[in-house]
């Protein structure tokens, strides 16, 4: 029987490298079989990311009773606490070395989260691939997520050649090494030591010699006398808000800055943007996070004395 879901529209010369991007990115949906349509192939995905249109799928049967999860490299991540369906889930792909399930939510100022192996290798490190960038992650120690693997790719997109960039909140790089393919100088800042690590080991594995690792608080980033950027980034859903003041006082006068957040109505974090900056913004939904709270994305122009 046919079911509508959301799929992506690639012409077929590009399906087999868009297919197997998705399929690393835990964002191909297999429950569903891919089909042609003219000169185009359409590839149904799990969630409504940029780009995305409503089809009609045949559904794959051997694929219909796997518990839900979310894949990142070699781990899956199960949304219920079942070894049984884990160990299923573990014999059905083979590219799975590892079945873990949340014990928590994401907490901490180093935000991590504790994990229960359910089936497989007991590990929770895992290498991810994206657009051709490789990143090494450890889910218990540094938190990552590849549901923003799309928007990285916009950035890069609107980005000219040879910006200065600061990733305030960088994690194990993925913002800030998928942007080093255009910029000068990305300085990559984080305040967990076990994520500015795993950073420095993803600068090299990515040979990516302009991004410059630094361990701090994002709030004490203005008191290092850095000049200042074209583009600040600030993937920090949960509290980027609070450093607003520092972005503004990081970037240049006309420079952009892309501030993350989950939000339960449109505009909720505009009067903290004005009190910084009277500059021209742009707000848009990433993806939906929960029941009545979204992931959004606030493009912000930097005006200097402009509030």
């Amino acid at each position: 029987m046919d079911e509508e879901q959301w799929c992506l529209v690639v012409p077929k010369r590009e399906a087999e490298q868009t297919r197997r991007r998705l399929l690393d990115e835990g964002l191909l949906d297999r429950n569903f079989k891919p089909r042609s349509e003219g000169d185009t192939v359409l590839l149904p995905v799990t969630e409504e990311i940029a780009g995305a249109v409503r089809c009609r799928f045949e559904a794959v049967p051997e694929r219909a009773g796997l518990p839900r999860h979310e894949l990142l490299g070699g781990i899956a991540i199960m949304q219920d606490n079942d070894p049984a369906a884990a160990r299923s889930l573990l014999s059905s792909r083979p590219s799975l070395h590892t079945v873990l399930f949340p014990e928590g939510p994401v907490e901490g100022e180093y935000r991590t989260r504790r994990f229960a192996v359910l089936a497989g290798v007991p590990t929770t490190r895992t290498q991810v691939t994206e657009y051709g960038l490789r990143f090494d992650v450890d889910l218990a120690l540094a938190y990552f997520s590849a549901r923003l693997s799309t928007e990285r790719q916009r950035v890069l997109g609107v980005m000219e050649d040879g910006e200065r960039v600061l990733d305030m909140f960088a994690g194990v790089g993925p913002f800030a090494i998928t942007l080093a393919r255009r910029a000068c100088v990305v300085f990559a800042a984080d305040l967990n030591p076990a994520a500015v690590h795993l950073l420095v080991h993803n600068i090299a594995l990515n040979r990516a010699a302009n991004v410059i690792p630094v361990l701090a608080d994002a709030a004490h980033l203005p008191g290092l006398g850095l000049a200042p950027f074209d583009r600040v980034v600030m993937n920090l859903p949960l509290a980027a808000h609070e450093f607003l003041p520092a972005a503004a006082a990081l970037c240049r006068d006309g420079g952009t800055i892309h501030l993350y957040a989950l939000e339960e109505r449109e505009g909720e974090y505009l009067p903290r943007i004005r009190a910084v900056t009277g500059g021209a913004v742009t707000e848009r939904q990433v993806r939906t996070y929960s029941p009545g709270k979204w992931h959004a994305v606030y493009d912000i122009t930097v005006e200097k004395g402009g509030r």
